[in-house]
């Protein structure tokens, strides 16, 4: 069902409309001064109104990197993946929109330390998540077919591997921004392409309570994730 693929698409075109405006409206404002060079992402979300834009549009994104998450570790188990590299991605993956959240309603020139924490845990978070993609992807044999999607999901997780180290050990602020953008809309473009999987599920239903024998005309609906029928536990 191709409205699942929504979800994914979501994750991204918020996100990148979300930061975009933020900018936007920081220079607009006179918050930063881009022919001084690349400002980061906290300084452009420094002051209002930007402030508010910026934390609204990261919650909406932590929901649905959350939704993503769940949803593709189930896919992946269905596709016969139950081991424990499946789990690891769940875990990971959970604590970056968690990150995110902090990051975004922490302002950097209010509350540095949890901001700059959140930052950090969502940022490796992500990348060890797209990481663990890239192998599951590989292993699961999910894309039936679609096999650039492998080559460019393993593209750009080297790409944000690089501006990753660039952030943590360039000196200069404005090539760290520079590698900061690139980060994060990578991050959007790789959690996006999962939509070129979600729109082949057929449906997802949550059970939280495993029926009785005496209760099978009651019985709860699995989760159906490609023609697979399973229960998730509470």
């Amino acid at each position: 069902m191709w409205l699942w693929a929504l979800i994914p698409v979501s994750f991204g075109f918020f996100g990148m409309v979300g930061i975009w405006t933020v900018c936007a409206v920081a220079v607009k404002n006179g918050a930063v001064n881009l022919t001084r060079g690349i400002p980061l992402i906290s300084t452009c979300a420094a002051y209002p109104p930007q402030t508010s834009i910026f934390s609204q549009t990261f919650n909406v994104v932590a929901v649905l990197a959350l939704m993503t998450v769940a949803i593709r570790y189930k896919q992946i188990q269905d596709y016969g993946c139950h081991g424990k590299v499946n789990v690891a991605s769940v875990v990971v993956g959970s604590l970056a929109p968690i990150g995110l959240s902090v990051t975004s309603n922490f302002e950097a020139s209010v509350f540095y330390i949890p901001h700059f924490i959140g930052g950090l845990v969502a940022f490796v978070c992500i990348l060890t998540y797209n990481w663990i993609q890239v192998y599951l992807t590989y292993r699961a044999l999910v894309y039936k077919g679609r096999v650039w999607v492998v080559p460019v999901r393993l593209f750009c997780c080297i790409i944000s591997t690089i501006m990753l180290a660039g952030v943590a050990f360039l000196t200069s602020c404005h090539q760290k921004a520079f590698c900061e953008w690139i980060f994060v809309m990578l991050a959007f473009l790789l959690f996006g392409l999962f939509a070129t999987e979600f729109r082949h599920i057929e449906r997802c239903y949550l059970t939280v309570q495993m029926p009785t024998l005496k209760e099978e005309c009651c019985m709860p609906a699995p989760v159906h994730i490609n023609h697979h029928a399973l229960h998730m536990p509470c």
